[in-house]
């Protein structure tokens, strides 16, 4: 339950190519902080990667003078590369995600064919969080909520009264998150939204992207009370079987992520770049006809 007396300061950063949100999340007296969903630029015409976005996120901590304990991702991400590494580099903490990981490195280690060498336990990242795991961030008391759906792996994070929902849920005039990826399930994606959306009505949502639809303002804080009087895949009253149907449906008319192939092979290593070869070089497979 969020915690009312222990409150984060969150400031969110919007990676305009991907629209995807990162977050500095911290406590304003220990300055103790984590970084959610970090972006690495990636130019796939040219297959060259850089640290603009991401650094100026970090540029930002260090200005604060905060303390990083932790990189959290939220889950193997389709729609851009990792920069879990940079930021562990440049600020320190621990590089975790939930602990389902192991059935997404399954299943694209299949499609890939990564062979053996690649081990699929989650062991690229530093830990492993168990849903109901609870972690600190200085004074601030944080707890993982296991979110699937979108993928087997995703979690949320309630952090005093904010929920870190990435996928999950979209701010509400745009509503849910595909379920039509390797391990998806559109009924867990509904109960994993009636999980987030049980909080307490004030508790702030922060998602994980934004697109802005009818052109409005780019968005990504809400709360669960509008999400449950507005949100227009699953607010109050859009029983599970209606939200399958729907999801199914749009599913079905969805193109896939422009950058998802070279996204799984950077994300599922926890924001490694696949071992280079004799030469020296990093390779990112693409399986013709497979996908």
């Amino acid at each position: 339950m969020a915690d009312s007396n222990q409150n984060p300061v969150v400031e969110g950063f919007l990676h305009q190519e991907t629209r995807t949100i990162c977050y500095i999340v911290y406590d304003p007296d220990s300055l103790r902080a984590i970084i959610v969903d970090a972006v690495l630029d990636f130019d796939i015409v040219a297959v060259r990667t850089s640290t603009d976005f991401v650094d100026t996120v970090c540029d930002r901590a260090e200005a604060l003078g905060l303390t990083v304990d932790w990189v959290l991702e939220s889950h193997v991400h389709a729609d851009h590369l990792s920069a879990a590494k940079h930021v562990k580099a440049r600020l320190g903490g621990k590089i975790v995600i939930g602990s389902a990981i192991d059935q997404v490195q399954i299943s694209f280690g299949k499609l890939l064919n990564l062979g053996p060498e690649f081990t699929t336990d989650g062991a690229q990242f530093d830990h492993l969080w168990a849903d109901g795991e609870t972690f600190e961030i200085g004074g601030l008391q944080a707890r993982v909520l296991h979110t699937p759906g979108h993928t087997p792996a995703c979690v949320s994070y309630i952090i005093g009264d904010a929920v870190f929902v990435d996928d999950t849920i979209f701010m509400p005039d745009f509503g849910t998150a595909r379920c039509d990826f390797p391990g998806g399930d559109a009924r867990e994606l509904y109960r994993s939204v009636q999980r987030i959306l049980s909080l307490p009505t004030e508790t702030r949502i922060f998602v994980g992207h934004d697109y802005a639809p009818g052109e409005r303002d780019y968005a990504w804080e809400t709360t669960v009370a509008e999400q449950r009087a507005a949100n227009k895949h699953v607010k109050d009253g859009i029983d599970e079987d209606a939200f399958v149907t729907m999801r199914r449906e749009r599913d079905g008319e969805l193109s896939l992520p422009r950058l998802i192939l070279p996204s799984i092979q950077v994300n599922i290593r926890a924001g490694d770049m696949p071992e280079p070869e004799d030469n020296g070089v990093s390779y990112i497979k693409l399986p013709v006809n497979q996908v």
